[in-house]
């Protein structure tokens, strides 16, 4: 049985995020989709909205759960039995810094692999920023977001 992790910020869920966890459900027995919690980090959703957020977007996946972590994320890892990290990635750039980051989890601890996702090509341009953005200038972000998380991006961004 092999347990993965995919960690990030989730700030907010995106459908790329959505098709990652999608895929990586279809691949390994159980995914633990670990929302990080960084005191030193300004987001835009508090912890607990994202979790809720996430926790409602993968109720179709029978082997998915959502969890808040606030440590290194092998600990997380090491602590649930998982032997894999799921990291999705867009473009070069991404690959770069996951790259960077997958290398010092290995030397944090040699037992966990990275396995790294490219995104779906329809979901290659969306970052959470740019999503943001959008939102306040009240823009069509439907095809890029959730509808859940449609409505509270423009509940939070725009008071509506």
């Amino acid at each position: 049985m092999i347990k993965a992790v995919l960690p990030g910020s989730f700030d907010p869920p995106t459908n790329g995020h959505i098709n990652i966890i999608e895929r990586a459900a279809a691949i390994f027995d159980t995914v633990d989709v670990v929302i990080s919690v960084n005191t030193n980090k300004k987001y835009l959703f508090s912890a607990e909205e994202r979790f809720e957020m996430l926790d409602e977007l993968t109720k179709v996946y029978h082997n998915v759960s959502v969890h808040l972590w606030n440590k290194l994320i092998v600990d997380y890892a090491k602590n649930v039995g998982a032997t894999v990290l799921v990291r999705g990635v867009r473009a070069f750039t991404d690959f770069g810094y996951e790259f960077e980051l997958s290398m010092l989890n290995k030397d944090l601890d040699p037992d966990i692999e990275t396995i790294f996702l490219p995104t779906d090509p329809k979901y290659f341009v969306l970052r959470s920023s740019a999503i943001k953005e959008l939102t306040i200038l009240n823009s069509d972000i439907s095809k890029m977001v959730p509808s859940l998380v449609e409505v509270a991006l423009r509940d939070k961004l725009l008071g509506s």
